[in-house]
């Protein structure tokens, strides 16, 4: 994706529905174990069952995003990471040891600051990855196939994510997890992004299709997102709509077609600062005839955490909260 040369945006670093194991609990009663003499509570065998259900049975084949399979005999011992977003994933299932690399860009949480840096995100260094000797590196939506396919020719095992929606980056988490033996933790984190989902559309489905709010999302000069990417999904999940969904994916912004959508809102990240040190809302707000636009007149343009807004991470649904917050104010008071 362009950059446009703009300095302090990497919120874009960087989705299969994934499915939760369910807790069978039994009644009041008690289970009785054959020939010991000894009784357990129904509850503690269940959750004992599921805590060895969550145990990954090793070998393990996965297929990433590219459709390249990778087999594993155990959990990996060293893991690189040259995305934010999974950088971010990988750290909230509790494998800080295991980490032994991440991207430069890479700024949370802020053990991963501490970390040894791998390079870019499009363009990692390749001597480092390789004299870091990882089990697996995992990149994510910044790095083309083409750059992927030049790092396993040079016999590095890449695993590499394309989440198109909220269930995507779950689904992503849930297979982490399971490479890594720490399927536990992955459903805790699942269980509270899927409340995340829950509360916010429970705010706002008594929103009337006809009062849904026009939003438009800038996350770096110039550029948009459309239909087909989660950032178009948090629209639609916080009960906007988004008026670049006619385009799909990411895109360059037609400026006469915004000004004809007229949205309500205007969403931008806020870090970004341009060469010549203007802030992302002071750039829209100085476009000739953006001013009639309806969020500029009400002063609806509203800056959020770039990290939050574009990271296809853990974090992703406490972006979808601030986004639905931000179209619908009364709703989140």
């Amino acid at each position: 994706m362009n950059t446009m040369n703009f300095k302090t945006w990497k919120g874009v670093a960087s989705l299969l529905s994934a499915a939760m194991l369910a807790l069978t609990l039994a009644g009041c009663g008690t289970t009785t174990n054959e020939g010991t003499g000894t009784s357990q509570p129904a509850q503690e065998q269940s959750q004992e069952q599921a805590k060895t259900d969550l145990k990954t049975q090793y070998p393990l084949t996965v297929t990433d995003a590219t459709g390249e399979s990778f087999t594993f005999d155990k959990a990996p011992a060293k893991i690189v990471s040259v995305s934010p977003a999974e950088t971010e994933s990988l750290f909230a299932l509790g494998l800080d040891e295991q980490i032994v690399g991440v991207s430069d860009y890479d700024d949370y949480p802020e053990a991963a600051t501490k970390k040894p840096k791998m390079g870019g995100i499009t363009k990692p260094n390749e001597e480092s990855i390789i004299a870091a000797e990882a089990d697996i590196v995992f990149t994510g939506i910044s790095m083309s196939k083409e750059s992927v396919k030049k790092l396993r020719d040079l016999g590095i095992t890449i695993f590499k994510t394309d989440p198109k929606s909220v269930d995507d980056v779950m689904n992503n988490i849930e297979t982490f997890g399971e490479i890594t033996d720490h399927q536990e933790k992955a459903q805790e984190i699942i269980t509270q992004m899927k409340k995340d989902v829950a509360d916010v559309t429970e705010a706002v489905k008594a929103v009337k299709p006809e009062e849904k709010k026009k939003v438009y999302v800038e996350f770096s000069p110039g550029w948009t997102v459309g239909k087909g990417e989660f950032m178009d999904e948090l629209i639609t999940l916080a009960g906007g709509n988004n008026v670049a969904s006619d385009l799909t994916g990411w895109n360059q912004i037609n400026e006469e077609n915004i000004i004809a959508s007229n949205p309500d809102v205007i969403l931008y990240a806020n870090d970004v600062i341009d060469e010549n040190s203007k802030t992302l809302d002071q750039i829209i707000k100085a476009r000739s005839g953006w001013d009639q636009i309806t969020a500029v007149k009400n002063d609806a343009v509203i800056g959020l955490d770039a990290n939050l807004l574009s990271r296809p991470g853990p974090r992703v649904t406490q972006g979808l909260k601030e986004v639905a917050k931000a179209i619908y104010p009364d709703l989140f008071k």
